[in-house]
């Protein structure tokens, strides 16, 4: 059996990437492929949380920037996410991975309320846990949830799969053809140099409590087990070196 570098991990997916080619909605084919990458490492004994964006459907930003109140509006994106991790949980459920959905908000008849010590439980007994509805506070990002809940639950590093790059690069790489991309990184380089990895109050929690990022493309097939299996795809972020 193949030997996973990580015991416990959080996987964050763009709300974009659920879309695929469409750009906006959920691509049935697409969220099928991600479920059967994420079954593959579940069945190499790793306990997988997940964080999915809502970008697909609502984008908290977009509508604060048309006048909008920004607080509803981010309210509104983290009902999107809930929308997004329900499908995820169907995917994944249809092909016999355990799942439970656990929101920052409280909608008992579709998911479970967040509880830092049930999520633990569900992760020790091989279920996969989706984390939805953001910290459950406007402001904040979902790149910010992935951190906190990385942090919360002890996982030893964030996968940030992402559906247009491969990694992080000095600038935009479809506008830029001199676009340097990087293998490693620290916090502070990415916060130095405003690079367009997470915002930065998730980058400051994942640098103060020393969680690892690596950020890879999700639109090759297999690259989440090989990343966890530990090759050197994507790009690494750690803590000051």
């Amino acid at each position: 059996m193949e030997k996973p570098k990580f015991k416990r991990i959080v996987l964050k997916l763009s709300g974009e990437a659920l879309a695929g080619e469409q750009g906006y909605g959920i691509d049935p084919t697409v969220i099928q492929s991600i479920a059967e990458q994420i079954k593959e490492i579940v069945s190499l004994d790793v306990e997988v949380a997940i964080i999915v964006g809502g970008g697909n459907i609502w984008r908290g930003m977009a509508g604060s920037a048309k006048g909008m109140d920004r607080a509803t509006a981010d309210y509104m994106g983290m009902l999107a996410t809930v929308m997004n991790s329900l499908a995820l949980q169907d995917s994944l459920e249809n092909i016999d991975v355990p799942t439970r959905v656990q929101t920052s908000i409280e909608m008992r008849q579709v998911a479970e309320p967040y509880i830092r010590r049930r999520a633990i439980r569900h992760l020790e007994k091989s279920r996969v846990v989706i984390f939805a509805g953001g910290t459950g506070n406007p402001y904040f990002s979902t790149d910010t949830t992935a951190a906190l809940r990385a942090a919360e639950i002890e996982a030893e590093v964030i996968l940030m799969a992402k559906n247009k790059v491969d990694g992080v690069y000095s600038a935009d790489p479809s506008i830029d053809e001199t676009a340097k991309k990087y293998d490693t990184l620290t916090y502070l380089d990415v916060l130095k140099e405003g690079l367009a990895v997470m915002d930065s109050t998730a980058s400051s929690l994942c640098m103060d409590n020393d969680i690892p990022l690596i950020v890879f493309s999700i639109m090759e097939e297999g690259n989440i087990k090989r990343v966890v299996l530990g090759e050197n795809i994507g790009t690494i972020v750690r803590g000051n070196e």
